[in-house]
């Protein structure tokens, strides 16, 4: 059996914080409506948490199987290594697909009236396709995250489905204001990614990995990074300016910084080494964003606008 630390290295911790975004950004959200529920906030968590780490799971498997990260700059992944067993890693894969459905469903549960109305049955086919999806992006015979369709999936799930689902399961209403901050925070995920692969574009051209980064080159990767961070901020603003009711939802703008400055090194280096660290700033700097437009809601229902 693997040593522990080993799990926890394949687990890829970091990565935590920006799922969390996703259903942090959805709450606060349901919180400016009046609709925010506790218990929809935990059982959203775990379920996204479990999400997570079943991607990253089998992202390692994926990789390593095909070889994609025997060059690798960054974290050394655990089947490449050979720290982990194929095997043992397809068996964790296997434990943490039935935990995110079993936790998906008790979700659902709590948040549906009726689980198999059509409203629960969608919500259970975006969560069955959910655990697709964070299988197949570098596991199966035909790899989405292979194909360069990962921003695009990571959008959606990160974005549209993980903002947007987390405050319907609040509110159980549409609101087109909440699109604005799902497809914000979506960009920013798909910017973490277009991080990695920036930094993994020799080695993902060497593997056959055909992201946007390998396909269009790295100018074109540099300037998609760009333009998918300067949207994010726009339609942030955008939500904001039509929901905030006091001047202490605007915090989320003091985290502006953090993302000139990673803009700025991205422009500016090509060298991996250089890129690898901006993997975890764009992270943080995204989930510090989310968290300030929940300590603005916090301290706005506190002491008023």
């Amino acid at each position: 059996m693997p040593h522990p630390k080993y799990w926890m290295a394949a687990f890829r911790l970091r990565t935590l914080p920006l799922s969390l975004s996703t259903i942090f950004a959805g709450s606060v959200a349901a919180a400016m409506h009046g609709v925010f529920r506790w218990d929809v906030l935990v059982m959203a968590s775990l379920t996204t948490l479990f999400l997570q780490i079943l991607s990253n799971l089998a992202n390692d498997y994926g990789d390593g199987v095909a070889g994609t990260d025997r060059h690798r700059q960054g974290e050394q992944r655990m089947v490449q290594s050979g720290h982990i067993s194929q095997k043992q890693m397809l068996r964790m894969i296997v434990v943490f697909a039935g935990l995110s459905l079993l936790s998906g469903l008790l979700l659902l549960a709590l948040a549906l009236p009726a689980i198999f109305s059509m409203r629960g049955l969608m919500f259970l086919a975006a969560g069955v396709l959910s655990i697709g999806a964070a299988i197949n992006y570098t596991v199966g015979r035909n790899p989405y995250g292979y194909k360069g369709w990962g921003d695009f999936f990571v959008f959606v799930f990160f974005g549209l489905v993980g903002v947007y689902g987390s405050y319907y399961l609040h509110a159980a209403h549409f609101s087109w204001p909440v699109v604005k901050l799902a497809v914000a925070i979506g960009l920013l995920s798909a910017g973490v990614l277009n991080v990695n692969n920036l930094r993994d574009e020799a080695s993902d051209r060497a593997a056959g990995k055909r992201t946007l980064v390998v396909i269009g080159g790295r100018d074109f990767g540099v300037r998609y990074h760009v333009l998918l961070l300067a949207f994010a901020w726009w339609c942030l603003v955008a939500f904001v300016t039509t929901q905030a009711s006091s001047w202490m939802q605007w915090l989320f703008v003091l985290t502006l910084p953090l993302f000139i400055r990673h803009l700025r090194v991205i422009i500016t280096h090509r060298e991996p080494a250089a890129i690898d660290p901006e993997l975890k700033r764009l992270s943080l700097a995204t989930f510090f964003t989310v968290m300030l437009l929940v300590a603005g809601q916090l301290l706005t229902q506190l002491f008023g606008g």
